[in-house]
Parts: C-alpha cells; sequence; structure tokens
C-alpha cells in the first residue's frame, strides 16, 4: 500500500511539473491566410483539441473604417497605421502570456499583404508607405516570431462561398481582383519567410470540424510539427 501511494505521489509530481515547465514557457502558434480561409475556424480547435489559449484578430475596432470604405485614398494610411499599431499591443500581449498560445492572423500579413496591396493600388503614396514601412520594421525588432505558423491556402471559388456564408458587412462586396491581389501577395510572403517552421494546409476541401477522417489527418500534421509542449492532451 506504501508503495502504491509512494508510486502516485512520484507520478503526480512529475505531472505537476510537466504542468509548470509548459505554463512558464511561451510558445506561440500562428494562423496565416486570406479572407474566408478558416483562421479563426483552426484557432477554435487548436484551442478545443490541444488547450492552447486562443488570440483572436479583433474585427470591429478600427474607428477608421467607415470612412476608409467611403474614401480609401484618403484614408487607408490612417487606417492601416491603427491596424499595426493594435496588432502590435497583441503581439506583446502574446509574448508575455505563458503556456502555449493561437494567433489569428500575425502583424506580418497586415504590413505584407493588405497595407502593401493598398500601396500597390496607389491608395497610400510613397511618404506615407516609407513611414509606415519604418514603423513595421522596428516593431520587427520588438516582438518574437511564432514557433510555427501555419498557412491555410484555399481557391478563389472557396473564398468567396466562405466569405457569402459568414456574411460579414465590409466584405460582402470585396472584388474578385482584390482577393486574387492579396493571394498573389499570400504566396509572395510566403516564399521568403524563413522565421519559424511552416505547415501548409489545402483547405478546399477540408472539414477539421465535423469529419472527424479530417480531423485525425490534420491533427496528425500539425503534432509533427508542434512544439513538444503543444502535445495533445489524454482524454
Amino acid at each position: 500500500m506504501a508503495a502504491s501511494c509512494a508510486t502516485y505521489s512520484d507520478a503526480l509530481a512529475r505531472t505537476r511539473h510537466t504542468i509548470v515547465a509548459v505554463l512558464e514557457t511561451r510558445r506561440s502558434i500562428a494562423i496565416a491566410g486570406n479572407m474566408g480561409a478558416g483562421k479563426s475556424t483552426l484557432v477554435e480547435f487548436l484551442a478545443q483539441q490541444y488547450g492552447v489559449r486562443p488570440f483572436y484578430e479583433p474585427n470591429d475596432e478600427n474607428p477608421y473604417l467607415p470612412d476608409f470604405y467611403r474614401d480609401m485614398k484618403r484614408w487607408a494610411f490612417r487606417s492601416q497605421l491603427f491596424f499595426l499599431s493594435n496588432k502590435f499591443r497583441l503581439h506583446q500581449e502574446l509574448d508575455r502570456t505563458p503556456g502555449v498560445v493561437a494567433l489569428d492572423r500575425t502583424i506580418f500579413e497586415d504590413a505584407e499583404i493588405f497595407a502593401t496591396a493598398l500601396h500597390e493600388m496607389k491608395k497610400i503614396d510613397k511618404r506615407d508607405w516609407a513611414t509606415y514601412w519604418g514603423f513595421y520594421q522596428a516593431i520587427l525588432d520588438a516582438i518574437r516570431p511564432p514557433d510555427l505558423l501555419i498557412y491555410l491556402r484555399c481557391s478563389m471559388r472557396t473564398l468567396r462561398q466562405r466569405i457569402r456564408l459568414r456574411g460579414r458587412a465590409m466584405e460582402k462586396d470585396v472584388p474578385l481582383a482584390y482577393l486574387k491581389r492579396l493571394d498573389r501577395l499570400y504566396e509572395k510572403w510566403l516564399a521568403s519567410y524563413t522565421m519559424s517552421e511552416v505547415l501548409i494546409l489545402d483547405t478546399d476541401n477540408l472539414d477539421y470540424i465535423h469529419d472527424l477522417v479530417h480531423q485525425l489527418d490534420v491533427m496528425r500534421r500539425i503534432e509533427a510539427v508542434l512544439p513538444p509542449e503543444c502535445s495533445r492532451p489524454v482524454r
């Protein structure tokens, strides 16, 4: 009996030690992808399966958005600068959070994809772009890159279907040409991204919420590249 109690106590102590080590270790998983690719859904999936803390992109907090949609050229710079500073604060909070976190869209995408697209479209002029890009480069020196980047690749047809289904007012009239521009910039950025391990998931026919086979496939692929602290808890 005493031996059994000792064995149980040792196992409990080891478990507590492991939990403390995980909580004291900061690890981050970033989810990247175009509008409608399924980022928020994957963050929810990771939170449910692995107990990671989710961080979602704030969609409705930018006070410049109504003006931006009325006059993009006038308000693009200020709107994107607001997004960048807000995402910087989110990354700072993420860097201070112990344990493992999953982030829905990164600050890299704000600059490398969305702001770059507006600059290409002549909505942000050269002077404002130099100011924005200098701020972004300074931010990169002040934050930790993710330990794992999961990129969700998706066809234009599927993206448009998902955007229509979720019914966000600000997205309902997004032109196909704009989505294609974002997709091109995503692929260009991904090709040069070297800050962490990258896992690419093609999500056109992937349903890891309702399809058990898809769940197991996604979990197998993610676990192959996850930091060891993120192992799935035994159920």
